[in-house]
């Protein structure tokens, strides 16, 4: 039997749709080495089980600085964070410092704080509801990214006068469709703005000892012999402010887009509320914001789905493809709300897992349930051929995502396509 080509990958209708080749590699080249866009060649691991072992092995190292050969700043990462020096984030790092730096901030997003925290995203959500009309609006600008913003923001302890430059930026630092260098241009900006503000933390403790957003808790931790330099914590406020708008803009933006595009299970989750839960489950695995992995790096030859892998080799396990996996998902392409199987990997597994996972997931229910309440009649306001996605390698969003509140068809008379 003739075994079709492999769809072209990291064009642009693979950025648009990328699961028809997910599911060729899954089936045919399960664990693929490729040239990726940025010119580094990497393993490409799409199967769930062998995507989970990758997530969890801790022969591969998150140091790209210490455990791939052909390091070169700018290459893996985030643009800019070496250049800005703050790369020694939670994303890069391995135990010990990776296991010493979580549990400074782990405490910050246990359930019952995040359950906390509730009736103040519900309050961001309404407020920027208001702010819609009767014209089409883009729900990515307008409701999808501010949010999680605006959440993080406050968390952090950025003070609210601050909020619209640090809005500016942290859109910089996600369009990569801008002039060259402008992501760079914006974490550097962000990096500096972080480090003096953590300075004026440092300076108001002695008088507000009971601060509790994250970067007061950061200094006090510091502060009290936990060995967090002042780098140290401007990189973990970077990352948290990074880590926690990008993926949860993703999730409201695919998951909206998700729900237009299947008004069945749209109308079975207006019907029945408690399926919210579920539903976020779902659209995580279904088109969730996180399409691969942060990069790894083998410190040893390892073997995974039976190809040998030497060591100081980039591996990137895609998250997208393996929570497509007809193996451990039944009809994976089809959208089910109700699906209770659980297990999905869109916010990772392991040691890194996704330390805002809980927050994320309010934030997405939160945000779903507003919205359809407010405007149970949301519709398309442009024909799928207008869509477009961000070209990064790591996350999977929407530019923009044009919709009508007040009527029950878009002006084109045309539904937008299934993926």
């Amino acid at each position: 039997m003739t075994v079709p080509p492999l769809p072209p990958l990291f064009d642009r209708a693979f950025i648009d749709d990328p699961y028809p080749a997910y599911a060729w590699l899954r089936e045919h080249a399960p664990v693929y080495r490729t040239r990726l866009p940025n010119g580094v060649d990497a393993f490409l691991v799409t199967r769930y089980e062998d995507a989970k072992a990758v997530l969890a092995d801790l022969r591969l190292s998150k140091n790209a600085a210490v455990s791939f050969p052909g390091w070169q700043p700018g290459r893996t990462g985030i643009p800019g964070e070496h250049r800005s020096g703050i790369a020694a984030h939670l994303l890069n790092l391995d135990p010990p410092d990776h296991t010493r730096l979580r549990r400074l901030v782990s405490k910050a997003f246990t359930p019952r704080r995040i359950a906390d925290f509730e009736p103040r995203v519900i309050e961001i959500a309404d407020r920027l509801l208001d702010t819609f009309g009767p014209d089409p609006v883009d729900l990515v600008r307008a409701y999808a990214f501010p949010l999680p913003v605006i959440v993080i923001c406050e968390m952090l302890g950025v003070p609210p006068e601050d909020q619209p430059i640090f809005h500016e930026w942290a859109n910089g630092m996600i369009d990569r469709s801008g002039p060259r260098g402008g992501v760079g241009r914006s974490v550097k900006r962000v990096r500096g703005y972080l480090k003096q503000l953590i300075h004026k933390k440092r300076l108001a403790l002695p008088d507000d000892p009971a601060a509790d957003d994250l970067l007061s808790a950061l200094v006090r931790a510091s502060d009290e012999g936990e060995h967090l330099s002042e780098d140290e914590a401007a990189a973990m406020a970077f990352i948290l402010l990074f880590a926690g708008f990008e993926t949860t803009s993703g999730l409201i933006g695919n998951g909206t887009l998700a729900l237009l595009q299947h008004p069945d299970q749209l109308a079975k989750l207006k019907a029945d509320p408690g399926l919210l839960e579920s539903a976020v489950e779902e659209l995580l695995r279904y088109d969730g914001p996180v399409e691969f992995g942060t990069w790894r790096f083998t410190t040893e030859p390892i073997t995974v789905g039976g190809v040998s892998i030497p060591a100081g080799e980039p591996v990137l396990a895609v998250l997208a493809a393996a929570d497509r996996d007809p193996v451990r998902f039944s009809d994976p392409d089809v959208l089910d709300l109700a699906r209770n199987e659980g297990g999905n990997l869109a916010l990772g597994h392991g040691i890194h897992f996704c330390l805002g996972a809980p927050l994320a997931r309010l934030e997405g229910r939160v945000a779903f349930s507003r919205l359809f309440a407010r405007f149970p009649d949301l519709a398309f306001a442009a024909p799928a051929a207008d869509l477009r996605w961000h070209s990064g390698l790591i996350m999977r969003g929407l530019h923009s995502l044009p919709v009508r509140t007040g009527t029950g068809a878009d002006a084109h008379g045309c539904a937008v396509r299934p993926s």
